[in-house]
C-alpha cells in the first residue's frame, strides 16, 4: 500500500545524497577534463615523434626523463629494504632496472637517427651562448607537485603514499601514452618499426609499474582511502596537463635541443634486441 503522506529525507540523508551526487557530478567532470587534456597531451607527443625533425628532441628528452628516474627509485628501494618492507623493495628494484631499460631503448632510438643526447656541460654552454634566458623548471611537474617542496620529494623524505600515489597516476597514464605515440610511427620503414615495437615494451613495464604501486596503497589503505588518494592525483594530473599544454601554446611549441650529432661508427645493434632485455 502506497502512503499518501509526502516523501521525505531525514537531514543526514538529504546530507548523504547531495555528497553521492556532487561525487559524481565531479568525477564526471573530472573525467571529461582527464579526456580532453590527455587527448591533447597524446596528439601532441605523437605528432612530434611521428615528425622527422622533432623525433630526435622527443626521445632525447624521454631518455632523460627514463633514465634520471633510476637514482631515485634506487634509493627508495634501500629506504624500503631498511624499513623491513622486502616486498616494496623488490618492487621498486625491479622498477628501477625497467627504467634504466628505458633509457636504453629511446637512446638506441636517437642513435639510429645519428644522434645522442648532449652532456650537461654541453646544454649549459649552449644556454650560455644563446640569448634564451635559462629554462624554468617544468610547469607540468611544478603543478603536480604543487604545495609540496623540493626536500619533501627526495627518496630519503617522501611520504609513502605521496610517491605511491601521485607515481601511480603518472605510470598509469604514460603507458597508455607509449601505446599511443607507437601507433603513431610507421611500419613501412625497418628503423621505426624497430622502434615502435621497442615503445610497446615500454608501454607494458608501466602498466606493471601501475599494479604494484596501486597494490602497495592497497596494502595500505582501506579501499575509500586509496580512491581519495587516486582522486587528489589524477586532479593535480589534469591541472599539470593543461599547464604543460598552456606552456607549449604560449612557447609555440619550441624548446631547445637536447641533442647531438653522433658518428655513424657508433650506431648499436638493432633496438629489436633491447625489447627483450
Amino acid at each position: 500500500m502506497v502512503s499518501s503522506q509526502p516523501f521525505k529525507l531525514n537531514k543526514i540523508e538529504l546530507i548523504s545524497h547531495i555528497h553521492i551526487d556532487q561525487k559524481i557530478q565531479m568525477d564526471f567532470f573530472t573525467s571529461i577534463l582527464n579526456t580532453i587534456g590527455s587527448g591533447a597531451t597524446a596528439y601532441i607527443y605523437a605528432s612530434r615523434l611521428r615528425d622527422p625533425q622533432t623525433r630526435p628532441n622527443t626521445l632525447a628528452g624521454f631518455q632523460l626523463a627514463e633514465s634520471g628516474a633510476v637514482p631515485f627509485l634506487t634509493n627508495l628501494a634501500e629506504r624500503a629494504s631498511a624499513e623491513r618492507d622486502t616486498w616494496l623493495a623488490e618492487k621498486l628494484t625491479i622498477h628501477a632496472a625497467d627504467e634504466k631499460r628505458h633509457g636504453q631503448i629511446f637512446a638506441h632510438g636517437l642513435k639510429q637517427l645519428g644522434k645522442q643526447v648532449m652532456t650537461r656541460a654541453e646544454m649549459k654552454q649552449q644556454t650560455e651562448q644563446s640569448e634564451q634566458k635559462p629554462k624554468n623548471p617544468s610547469p607540468f611537474f611544478a603543478k603536480y607537485y604543487r604545495d609540496y617542496d623540493p626536500p619533501s620529494l627526495k627518496a630519503e623524505n617522501i611520504d609513502w603514499l605521496v610517491f605511491m600515489g601521485s607515481t601511480y597516476i603518472l605510470e598509469l597514464d604514460a603507458s597508455k601514452d607509449f601505446a599511443r605515440m607507437a601507433r603513431a610511427l610507421s611500419e613501412r620503414e625497418s628503423k621505426s618499426r624497430n622502434l615502435q615495437q621497442s615503445i610497446l615494451s615500454v608501454a607494458q613495464d608501466e602498466t606493471r609499474h601501475a599494479a604494484y604501486l596501486y597494490e602497495a596503497m592497497q596494502r595500505r589503505l582501506s579501499p575509500t582511502e586509496v580512491d581519495a588518494i587516486v582522486t587528489e592525483w589524477r586532479k593535480r594530473k589534469i591541472d599539470a596537463m593543461f599547464a604543460m599544454v598552456g606552456e607549449m601554446i604560449k612557447t609555440g611549441g619550441n624548446s631547445r635541443s637536447l641533442v647531438k650529432d653522433v658518428a655513424p661508427t657508433e650506431i648499436e645493434q638493432p633496438a629489436a634486441q633491447l625489447v627483450e632485455a
